[in-house]
């Protein structure tokens, strides 16, 4: 079985459990690919903490889950030196729950910016430094964090620097009613006779995904239309009064790199060896919702960073 079709049926084995999230359980996907990490955005319910275990649970590695509280410190996350008086060193670091594959970040604006800002650099450095000492984490590592966006009392709104180290910022919402009627039917049949257990996906097909990936040629017209993308959000003025009017800040480069590495992997997953406009499109909301900052006149008027990334593509032409 090459990659691809391996990658394709841990797809489809996480679409039996968790139903009606479709688009989640591609992006999922896609950061893995891409060597991510997540930002999960949705009501309690919705098969948040559920899809992140299903994606461990088919794959033959880690997971740690940190649930964080006001009262969280940051040795609670990465771990701490512990005196040893019997050992040679006397300090002996104990690793926290950060040293896994999969790190699962409960509600993570639950928790303060020193806490917060203890995810930074094992998210862009995957590394952790403690005591004037530097901890690599494993080669497969992805943070995927959560947090309710309609529950807004005793908590920390992620800085701009961190959430610019999210490679996808993805939103979901209720599912259908098709979809509600086959959740009431998997959960009865859960409780009746337990999960299915199938043989888990090594983390060794992943790496071969993605040299893979790195092998899907992007054209200089595309990578020409993602730079103007993202000039529409920096400049926007430029295409239209009322987008100049909506925006204070446009994404950073990181945004742009964004795009390419799940624009790559999206294509890789349609079984396609290059990438097209239409797998930019399909990545770009995802990628820079979160890297743009709306102005005050764009907040009271109800726009959403959807809305003007929306608007950006009608506005930005695909060169020929």
């Amino acid at each position: 079985m090459t990659p691809q079709e391996s990658v394709l049926e841990l797809k489809t084995r996480m679409s039996e459990s968790i139903i009606g999230q479709e688009t989640l359980i591609e992006r999922l996907i896609l950061v893995l690919l891409a060597n991510g990490n997540m930002l999960l955005e949705g009501l309690p319910g919705l098969a948040k903490t559920r899809a992140i275990k299903s994606l461990a649970g088919e794959l033959n590695c880690g997971l740690s889950r940190i649930q964080f509280t006001p009262d969280l410190l940051p040795s609670d996350v990465t771990g701490t030196e512990i005196y040893q008086p019997e050992t040679e060193e006397k300090f002996i670091f104990q690793k926290g729950p950060i040293f896994s594959n999969l790190i699962l970040a409960d509600e993570i604006n639950r928790s303060p910016a020193k806490v917060q800002s203890a995810l930074l650099e094992a998210m862009e450095e995957r590394q952790v430094s403690v005591a004037g000492k530097t901890y690599k984490m494993d080669p497969l590592f992805m943070v995927l964090a959560t947090q309710n966006p309609v529950e807004q009392e005793g908590t920390y709104p992620l800085p701009e620097a961190q959430m610019d180290r999210f490679l996808m910022h993805v939103m979901i919402d209720y599912p259908d009613d098709d979809s509600e009627l086959k959740i009431l039917r998997l959960n009865r049949e859960e409780q009746a006779k337990g999960k299915s257990k199938s043989e888990k996906l090594s983390p060794k097909v992943i790496f071969e995904a993605r040299e893979e990936i790195a092998k899907v040629s992007i054209s200089e017209n595309m990578e020409k239309y993602i730079v103007d993308i993202i000039s529409g959000t920096r400049y926007p003025e430029k295409y239209n009064k009322d987008l100049g009017s909506w925006l204070d800040f446009g994404a950073s480069p990181r945004g742009s790199i964004a795009i390419d590495r799940t624009a790559r992997a999206h294509a890789w997953l349609e079984g396609k060896d290059f990438v097209s406009p239409d797998n930019i499109r399909a990545v770009v909301h995802d990628c820079l919702r979160h890297r743009i900052i709306l102005s005050y006149e764009a907040n009271a008027d109800g726009i959403t960073p959807d809305h003007v990334i929306s608007e950006i593509l009608k506005l930005v032409a695909v060169v020929a």
